[in-house]
């Protein structure tokens, strides 16, 4: 298993707490031990009071993902049992759990440099999805369940060596 010269962690954290969280690691955490911490957001379209509104959702829910060299994990891991709302760094056999290049690859196609997966469109055609706009283009592999009346599709992909299931914004514009 390939991975990157900085290593991505991943931090259980209180659920709602994880922007207070990400950005109590950036104050708290010399940035010498933590290159960067992210917490990766979805856009989904919601009908509020008769409007369509764009909202935003926490893709993983409980997580906030850090980004530091290997070297470094055990002080970062000493540093966030400093941090309010942060639980601990995820652990594989005993050993913090990083995520492989593949894994990092797919959720900066997904969320891109905002760490937002922004919304899809597509559409149904004899019972097989397209997308055509959106960070969903071309990963329709990943779709396991659509519900056109919330307009999210289900995603399931190998995270952190588990089949792990997300939601994500997607408008079906037609059906045929």
């Amino acid at each position: 298993m390939k991975v990157t010269e900085n290593l991505w962690y991943v931090a259980r954290v209180r659920i709602g707490a994880e922007e207070n969280v990400r950005l109590r690691c950036q104050e708290q955490i010399s940035s010498e031990l933590l290159k960067d911490c992210y917490v990766f957001h979805y856009e989904e379209k919601r009908h509020i009071y008769g409007e369509w509104i764009i909202r935003e959702k926490i893709l993983f829910p409980g997580y906030v993902f850090l980004i530091a060299e290997e070297k470094e994990v055990e002080k970062i891991d000493e540093e966030l049992r400093h941090v309010k709302g942060a639980i601990e760094l995820l652990r594989i056999d005993d050993e913090p759990a990083i995520l492989t290049d593949k894994e990092v690859e797919l959720l900066r196609a997904f969320g891109g440099c905002g760490q937002k997966v922004e919304l899809s469109e597509g559409v149904i055609e004899r019972s097989k999805v397209r997308i055509f706009s959106g960070p969903l283009v071309g990963k329709e592999k990943y779709i396991r369940k659509i519900d056109r009346h919330k307009r999210r599709a289900v995603l399931e992909m190998s995270f952190l060596g588990k089949m792990q299931r997300v939601q994500v914004g997607l408008e079906i514009v037609s059906k045929m």
